[in-house]
């Protein structure tokens, strides 16, 4: 009788963790891409029109060449910082993935979830995020899952079908 095969993975997620999530959301699709041309646009402007350009365009421009480059992405960790410091962050949690679903254990409590109440589960730089809805998802950092993550990987393409996997 062959064992089933089972992956456990023991969580305390960082703000690090959560800022490339929160990043990943507010760079992901179209939006991304207007972030980029915006950014593009308001440089070749800068540096095209820095001569001849009142003081006060200049300071709009710099403003608008900064805004997603260094505002956002720190706005972003600092919201991630005080998520952190949210007391269902501060403990640890243990998931434990097999072939019927995986457990999700924190403190006391602990739920069971079927890979059917599993919405997709996405690849992104340093981490994997299992979707469970709209406003629910956890997320598998490279550093926990170590040496572990190809075999994972491999566990959840044999699992879940391609159409709900995403870069895995």
């Amino acid at each position: 009788m062959a064992k089933e095969q089972t992956f456990q993975f023991h969580i305390q997620v960082t703000a690090g963790d959560l800022w490339k999530f929160s990043m990943y959301h507010a760079n992901k699709g179209y939006l991304g891409v207007f972030n980029v041309l915006f950014t593009l646009a308001s440089l070749y402007l800068l540096v095209t029109r820095w001569m001849s350009a009142p003081v006060f365009q200049r300071a709009l421009l710099a403003v608008c060449v900064l805004m997603f480059t260094v505002w956002q992405p720190g706005l972003l960790f600092l919201k991630a910082m005080k998520q952190v410091r949210n007391d269902r962050l501060k403990d640890p949690m243990t998931m434990t993935f097999g072939r019927e679903g995986f457990s999700v254990s924190q403190g006391e409590q602990t739920m069971e979830v079927t890979w059917d109440e599993t919405g997709r589960v996405v690849g992104i730089p340093g981490e994997y995020i299992l979707y469970m809805g709209r406003l629910r998802a956890y997320l598998l950092p490279d550093r926990i899952m170590g040496e572990e993550k190809e075999p994972f990987a491999g566990f959840l393409r044999e699992i879940l079908p391609k159409e709900r996997l995403k870069r895995i």
